[in-house]
């Protein structure tokens, strides 16, 4: 946190909103004008035109790669997605632990296990070379560890990863146990690409304020889910969709709507804390929707437009967008993903972004240190007789 020039600590507002905290070359979110960036490139337009791997080596080199870097990148990262033997002994244990919890928790442990074993130090003792190898093998066994607690939980045997697959339809293999269509794929990669990063949100920042205490990795990426794992960050694309079940049909629109606007409840996959508009991620995962087609999209849709419309009525000069969980819980529903994976899915995507972070972060040596002001009763006040 900032501080003045007599070392007074600076008051900012609750939540730290709007306060830049560090400098970035990894990209940013411009919200009012509804757009963000990886590095020096559109987000949405490498979504559309990238693959997940070339979008992973921008974000860890600064660049997008060539041919000869993409077939070495996609090579390297395909053999780290096998588990160290200690990981994959422990995982059935994890499962049962976690069987009311799910995959995102149970990764916080298997993170934490995968650190040890595979002797991840701390940043602040290891130069970047090995800080981006540690990060490498992290990012590529969060898929693997994913879908195989998923499998455990369901009572079916993990399935072992595939060297030649890409990072999504390996992704979607290991999950299902079956190759499939390269549509699924695509727009699965698609929604990946999107969500690999987008600013300062809670679950980046806390693994950054990790990284600058010096920690490893592992430590960095565990604090990173759990804050992600948190109500108000994460989880957001199964309730949008849960949204649209409650509703059921078009002729319910009006008044499920009209109801909870009203009550001052809050409406699952509409508004975001820095769109001003809509939010472009949404926009694309739209298209990528209505390219299916289905009565569920048709319904999305629809409901979109009467939330807009009821709010303007009722809730004038109050602009709110579907935000991404909005239509990524119908593409993920339409590409056969269970439910219980929406989130775990948007986390193995966000683990690169979180990843790059916490590179950038472990090449500055200051610590994170922010002031609090305290509230309490005035001190000092006698200690009372025992």
């Amino acid at each position: 946190m900032p501080t003045m020039t007599n070392g007074t600590p600076l008051d900012v507002p609750r939540g730290l909103a709007g306060v830049v905290v560090t400098d970035t070359a990894l990209g940013d979110v411009r919200g009012r004008e509804g757009f963000y960036h990886y590095r020096q490139y559109s987000a949405i337009e490498l979504a559309r035109t990238r693959s997940f791997e070339d979008v992973w080596y921008l974000m860890f080199h600064g660049e997008l790669p060539g041919p000869a870097d993409r077939a070495e990148f996609a090579a390297r990262t395909a053999t780290m997605r096998r588990l160290p033997p200690e990981v994959r002994a422990a995982l059935p244990a994890i499962a049962r632990a976690g069987a009311v919890s799910g995959p995102l928790a149970g990764l916080r442990t298997a993170l934490s296990l995968l650190g040890a074993s595979a002797g991840f130090r701390p940043v602040y003792d290891i130069d970047g070379d090995r800080r981006r190898s540690d990060a490498l093998a992290a990012c590529a066994a969060v898929p693997t560890v994913l879908t195989a607690l998923y499998r455990l939980g369901q009572g079916l045997e993990p399935v072992e990863p595939r060297d030649d697959l890409p990072y999504a339809a390996n992704y979607l293999y290991m999950l299902t146990g079956s190759e499939a269509d390269a549509s699924r794929v695509r727009a699965v990669e698609q929604y990946l690409i999107s969500t690999v990063d987008h600013g300062f949100n809670a679950s980046t920042f806390t693994g950054r304020v990790v990284a600058s205490t010096g920690a490893d990795i592992a430590a960095c990426l565990v604090a990173a889910v759990g804050a992600l794992s948190g109500p108000l960050h994460g989880g957001a694309p199964s309730r949008a969709l849960d949204t649209l079940d409650a509703i059921g049909t078009p002729d319910r629109i009006d008044g499920w709507i009209r109801e909870r606007v009203l009550a001052g409840e809050r409406i699952m996959g509409f508004g975001h804390p820095v769109y001003r508009t809509e939010d472009p991620r949404s926009r694309m995962l739209r298209g990528i929707a209505q390219g299916f087609g289905s009565p569920l999209v048709d319904l999305a849709v629809e409901v979109e437009r009467q939330v807009e419309a009821i709010l303007a009525e009722l809730k004038p000069g109050r602009e709110l967008h579907t935000n991404v969980e909005f239509y990524a819980g119908v593409v993920m529903e339409l590409c056969g993903l269970p439910r219980e994976m929406f989130t775990p899915t948007f986390c193995a995507a966000r683990v690169v972004g979180w990843s790059a972070n916490i590179l950038e972060q472990a090449e500055d040596s200051k610590i994170i240190r922010p002031a609090a002001r305290y509230v309490g009763p005035t001190p000092p006040q006698p200690v009372p007789a025992p």
